[in-house]
């Protein structure tokens, strides 16, 4: 007695040709959208606005403002801890605007109905 998978299920050719044929498109919407990502750029503030950090999506800082007001000489390291969080807090939005826009396609992946989660 021969066992019989349902429709669209199993290792048949032509099941395997449409899972190759959705990772190669997956492979292509991630090239495009990592494209895309790359050359975004965003505006992002700390220390309520004192200091503004311009940051690419390939992670490069473009700029970075300072209100004259927070230029303390005799109080140096708040104007560096101001920096700091303002340079970690625009790496942190380049990387989760990433993860979110690239878990939108890889997050979607369905291999022939199996549904791998975390396959990537």
């Amino acid at each position: 007695m021969k066992a019989r998978l349902p429709e669209g299920r199993g290792g048949g050719p032509g099941n395997m040709q449409s899972m190759l044929k959705q990772a190669q498109k997956m492979q292509e919407d991630m090239a495009a959208l990592q494209e895309d990502l790359d050359a975004r750029e965003y505006d992002v503030a700390a220390g309520g606005g004192a200091v503004k950090v311009k940051i690419t999506g390939k992670l490069e800082i473009k700029n970075i403002e300072i209100d004259p007001e927070v230029v303390d000489p005799d109080d140096v390291e708040t104007l560096q801890d101001i920096l700091t969080a303002a340079v970690n807090e625009a790496i942190k939005t380049v990387s989760d605007t990433n993860n979110e826009e690239m878990g939108k396609i890889t997050g979607s992946l369905n291999m022939g109905g199996m549904g791998l989660p975390g396959m990537f």
